[in-house]
């Protein structure tokens, strides 16, 4: 911890206090690309013209503060206009590319999440309405979409195509994932004569998205690369929450309700829910405390342990013998420690290490734990992952994704490119893709949100 003096004394005979700073890392490097000087009017100029910042709306010359409290804006030790910043989102009065000559191309990567389609309507439209750009195109199967040997097509894509297609969960241009040649990628950008690459996908799509731009910057290219991040787990950094995540925890919540409801109908009922959550236990945390129903949630943040008397099986036994029935949470990257960790040489085809499947396996050491106390039981295991993410997206979700497709719009058009847009302290703001996929978003084993868990099942704060 840093500190921070006032005087010796105030003058009454008091000790003066001493204000303890928190130790702020050096902010990451917060500045957006652009492929060149702005110098064509924008036509959503007019609509710019009698804006100023206020609570609501943050001009293009503005900064959102990368710190919100006084402490931390006084451990940096700079004067207002150092401290680090995000650039805003939203329509720029001058614009880099020409609509009239503008050809723009979406893709989406990697796993399903609610939204994607809202997104995908979204940037049509924005494209479309506000800018007339030439065309716009959807690549088919994520970024094998690009490359000649899978032989898959290319989509236009008009406001009247895309004008239903977020009552239906999925991707319309479907998806996939996996490495491929960036170079290979480029080259069919240059053949579709396209300037606007929208990439919507997690982290290693969007590592993927920043190959490609480096790619188009070695060849002397122009062409603006923006992504829209998704993961349902919630677990990219400087971002309050991606898209599709509410209508996750929503439905991962009426999971874990009909475990409670299957559990409390027999004798001594178990229900064991497993979510979404690979490093990040998000979904578990919100499901659990929309619900109020689990009695232990367990996520990869917080270790824990099984057995001994402070251990997860006898906090499970005492719930039961307390209240009749028991219901337990679990993240799906919950615990791998217990069996045998993680093999990193085993990893999927986005590049993820393959995990051990914890639902099955405590299910197994819970019937265990009961047989050999001579308690008969039955558990009832609810896995909703799927069914979850191949769903529509709530109202919520669906706002803020159309909401995320115009600010990418706008970014895109102005020139930036090897971002990604996001809301960050209810801002919408431009962020570097590097400090996007820097780090993870995970929660917080000392913070609030966990501490709201604990308060809600009442489990202790760990099972040691």
């Amino acid at each position: 911890m840093s500190t921070a003096f006032s005087d010796e004394s105030d003058g009454l005979g008091h000790e003066a206090s001493v204000v303890e700073l928190p130790r702020i890392e050096p902010p990451p490097d917060l500045t957006i690309s652009t492929l060149g000087t702005a110098r064509i009017t924008s036509p959503m100029a007019t609509l710019l013209d009698a804006t100023r910042t206020t609570e609501h709306y943050i001009s293009e010359n503005d900064r959102v503060l990368l710190d919100d409290t006084l402490s931390g804006i006084s451990s940096r030790g700079v004067v207002p206009d150092q401290l680090p910043g995000m650039e805003p989102c939203g329509p720029r009065r001058k614009i880099f590319f020409d609509p009239a000559k503008t050809r723009a191309a979406i893709v989406t990567c990697g796993g399903l999440c609610p939204g994607l389609n809202d997104v995908i309507a979204g940037l049509v439209r924005t494209l479309t309405y506000h800018y007339r750009v030439r065309r716009v195109v959807g690549i088919r199967n994520g970024y094998q979409g690009f490359v000649p040997r899978y032989g898959h097509d290319v989509v236009d894509l008009t406001p009247e195509s895309v004008r239903d297609i977020a009552t239906d969960g999925g991707t319309v241009l479907g998806t996939s994932r996996g490495h491929q040649d960036p170079d290979e990628i480029v080259d069919c950008l240059e053949r579709l004569h396209i300037n606007i690459l929208f990439v919507v996908g997690g982290d290693g799509s969007m590592r993927g998205a920043m190959q490609i731009a480096r790619t188009i910057a070695d060849r002397g290219l122009l062409i603006a690369v923006v992504g829209i991040p998704k993961t349902i787990d919630n677990d990219i950094p400087y971002i309050d929450q991606s898209f599709g995540f509410q209508t996750a925890f929503s439905l991962a919540s009426d999971a874990i309700r009909a475990a409670q409801v299957e559990a409390k109908s027999t004798a001594n009922g178990i229900g064991l829910v497993k979510l979404m959550g690979r490093h990040s236990g998000f979904i578990a945390c919100y499901a659990a405390l929309a619900r109020s129903g689990a009695d232990a949630v367990l996520i990869p943040e917080v270790p824990f342990a099984l057995d001994g008397e402070h251990g997860l099986l006898a906090h499970v036994r005492r719930r039961v013998s307390e209240r009749g029935h028991a219901v337990v949470v679990v993240a799906e990257g919950a615990g791998q420690e217990l069996l045998g960790g993680v093999d990193e040489d085993a990893r999927d085809a986005s590049g993820n290490a393959r995990l051990q499947d914890i639902g099955p396996w405590l299910r197994r050491r819970i019937t265990d734990h009961f047989s050999d106390a001579g308690i008969e039981t039955s558990i009832r295991y609810i896995d909703p992952s799927y069914a979850i993410r191949s769903v529509p997206a709530n109202p919520y979700d669906s706002v803020y994704c159309v909401r995320l497709s115009q600010a990418a719009v706008h970014a895109a058009m102005s020139g930036r490119t090897e971002m990604v847009v996001g809301r960050y302290r209810r801002r919408f703001v431009h962020i570097p893709m590097g400090v996007a996929v820097s780090r993870r978003n995970q929660v917080d084993p000392h913070g609030d949100l966990w501490m709201a868990v604990l308060e809600s099942t009442g489990q202790p704060a760990r099972f040691a």
